[in-house]
């Protein structure tokens, strides 16, 4: 009889012990499948600068805005591989929105660009840095790049104005 206790007692050790093997697979498979905090739905104080100038500030910007710097030179576009991921001042990379990457003007600066071959105008701002390129002065969203009318080719002419500097970090 002692015997059939202690059995007993080991069996329920070993079924107690089963279950906390399994809960904690569980757990972690549960956590283990949360969305990436990229996604999240409320901003982040780094985020907050992209709330200062949303896009549809920048359609509000005169047509005779104080420029403050011009340069001309070839534009690109990214887009597909950088989706969702993060830009370099915290925010997360839409490429369907007007925004650009610039090798050093700072965050929140407003640009005027306008393609030197169909004379396309939009203003965008700067959320991400790009690596210094001997070709190239900015990189454009794919949506900037579409308002522009350069996907196609890819790469275009285009008058760089900046309208507004952003604030260096």
């Amino acid at each position: 009889m002692k015997r059939d206790a202690i059995q007993l007692y080991k069996n329920t050790l070993r079924q107690n012990h089963k279950m906390k093997i399994i809960t904690t697979l569980l757990l972690l498979f549960l956590f283990g499948c949360a969305s990436s905090p990229r996604f999240r739905s409320s901003p982040s104080e780094k985020e907050a600068s992209a709330q200062a100038n949303p896009p549809s500030t920048l359609n509000n910007i005169p047509e005779d805005a104080e420029v403050f710097e011009t340069v001309i030179g070839a534009a690109s576009y990214y887009g597909h591989d950088f989706h969702g991921k993060l830009t370099s001042n915290g925010e997360t990379y839409d490429m369907y929105g007007i925004t650009a990457a610039h090798p050093y003007y700072p965050p929140d600066t407003i640009l005027r660009i306008t393609n030197l071959s169909n004379n396309k105008v939009i203003n965008v701002r700067v959320n991400d840095h790009m690596p210094k390129h001997p070709s190239r002065i900015i990189d454009l969203s794919f949506g900037a790049a579409k308002e522009l009318d350069m996907i196609d080719r890819g790469i275009a002419q285009i008058k760089l104005e900046v309208i507004k500097w952003g604030k260096p970090k």
